[in-house]
């Protein structure tokens, strides 16, 4: 017997992970592969977005073709945000490698815009700051860097778009050009409140409208994929970028919610309604979903480094065979030996926003070992999360009471008691903590009929488990001015330099 289900695209910095939601919440089918990332100087980080689609789309045939009893009726599409791709509209070829939301390459235009005294207008209408993270800038250095491709840009024949977009256009052979509002308002040039692209930001980034893929809501209609590509003609209902997805997977639809992701870098939101927060203490005003998959607002703060701390230690020192060995051996000591970690490989998030900041290690001693290390990598993703959410709780009157986690590093038990502890509050994670890939679904599910509403999809998902704070405000206290002073350090070393 079929069963009504839905395949979830989760494009994400590091890989590409597919899974096949049936309607009874259980996952039919999954695959999963990374792809190549490249370092072309300091500070770059850049995909080849052939390799992306190629990745997705054998992911995608993979977890259907494990997908047995699954009659697929959508395909939601959730990816990473801020990364953002320059390609031919006839052809459909890439004309530049896809830049990161990681790159740091834009610096100085960013610090330009700001010289010139246009962050706080920036600020106004788009509720971000002006940083190397956000895609608009990354466009305007590819048109500058090649002057022929802005002649080409202007009279129409490239397109450009965030991953969500470049997918949609390979999966419907160009035939449509969209994004929807979480991926619009991570560009720097749409209008968060005004929901269009913003004429006055494409003239102060130097970015041609004709470039620009048309808003659609983030349930609904986004075109159809050619069964050339996986095999069946089925319709894509449902775009997010990743933590918003996320946000909706968790069930956080209404006003005071909360999610942290746990994935290449750490991301916090919290759902503020219909309402858009200005925020005072360096965090994001972002486009958000409610549970219709029409808009919602949300404050988010950034951790850049976070599980990609973990693949430094894995993979450029050779401390770790695998992630997840980091759980026993953080709960192999009985502190952190005083050694902390600020991963700052590509600058500071929020709320320090420091693009020249770098990896920091302080507390090393002849007694450090890579145990030390890897609890140091643990422990900051929870610091860096505490800065967040202290930063929101005072941003939007509300204090926190539970946190919803997920993202890979989630599974980690002992960093989830840890940022109990820290926090001082519960923190609940679902069974699947794939949540940004549960969140495109449901946004397709729900427009295409596999769930009747965002509760009947809430509630096919069954098991969580809850970690409860255990330390008191002492230790806490403790911690955190150690980690406080740590921070300091890698901000004076940037602005000293």
């Amino acid at each position: 017997m079929s069963i009504p289900s839905v395949l979830a695209i989760d494009q994400g910095t590091t890989g590409t992970t597919c899974l096949v939601l049936g309607q009874d919440g259980s996952v039919l089918g999954r695959s999963y592969s990374e792809f190549t990332q490249y370092f072309p100087h300091p500070g770059w980080v850049e995909h080849d977005a052939n390799e992306i689609w190629d990745v997705t789309r054998r992911v995608a045939r993979e977890a259907l073709d494990a997908a047995s009893t699954a009659d697929v009726r959508a395909i939601g599409i959730t990816n990473q945000r801020e990364t953002v791709v320059l390609w031919d509209r006839e052809t459909l070829e890439p004309l530049h490698r896809a830049i990161v939301w990681q790159d740091r390459r834009t610096t100085d235009i960013c610090r330009d815009l700001k010289a010139g005294g246009h962050e706080a207008e920036v600020q106004s209408r788009t509720g971000l700051v002006l940083d190397p993270y956000f895609s608009g800038t990354k466009v305007s250095w590819m048109l500058e860097e090649h002057p022929s491709l802005r002649a080409r840009a202007e009279a129409g024949e490239l397109a450009m778009g965030t991953i969500d977009t470049w997918l949609i256009a390979r999966l419907t052979n160009g035939r449509v050009h969209a994004t929807d509002p979480t991926n619009a308002s991570r560009t720097l040039l749409y209008h968060l409140t005004e929901t269009e692209w913003d004429p006055w930001l494409l003239d102060l980034l130097g970015v041609p409208r004709a470039l620009l893929p048309e808003v659609r809501p983030s349930a609904g209609d986004f075109g159809t994929c050619l069964g050339e590509h996986l095999g069946i003609d089925v319709p894509i209902a449902g775009v997010a970028g990743d933590q918003q997805a996320a946000l909706f997977g968790q069930g956080c639809w209404d006003a005071g919610l909360a999610k942290n992701t746990y994935g290449t870098g750490a991301f916090l939101l919290l759902n503020t309604g219909s309402e858009a927060v200005p925020s005072t203490r360096g965090l994001l005003t972002t486009a958000a979903c409610n549970a219709e998959g029409g808009l919602a607002y949300a404050l988010e703060g950034s951790v850049f480094v976070a599980g990609a701390a973990l693949q430094w230690l894995r993979d450029g020192l050779g401390l770790l065979d695998s992630a997840p060995d980091s759980e026993a051996m953080a709960e192999a000591l009985e502190d952190n030996g005083g050694v902390y970690f600020v991963p700052a490989f590509v600058g500071l998030g929020a709320p320090h926003w420091e693009p020249d900041a770098r990896g920091m290690l302080v507390g090393l001693t002849r007694g450090t070992t890579k145990e030390h290390l890897a609890r140091a990598a643990l422990e900051a993703m929870a610091f860096g999360t505490g800065e967040v959410l202290a930063a929101m709780e005072a941003d939007s009157g509300v204090e926190t009471t539970e946190l919803r986690v997920d993202g890979g590093a989630a599974l980690n038990d002992w960093l989830m008691q840890f940022q109990a502890d820290l926090l001082g509050v519960p923190i609940r994670r679902p069974a699947l903590v794939e949540t940004t890939a549960l969140g495109a679904a449901g946004l397709a599910g729900i427009a295409s009929g596999v769930w009747a509403s965002a509760t009947d999809f809430l509630g096919a998902q069954e098991g969580e488990r809850h970690f409860d704070p255990s330390s008191d405000e002492g230790a806490r206290a403790r911690l955190t001015g150690d980690w406080d002073r740590a921070v300091r350090a890698a901000v004076r070393w940037a602005q000293d330099g």
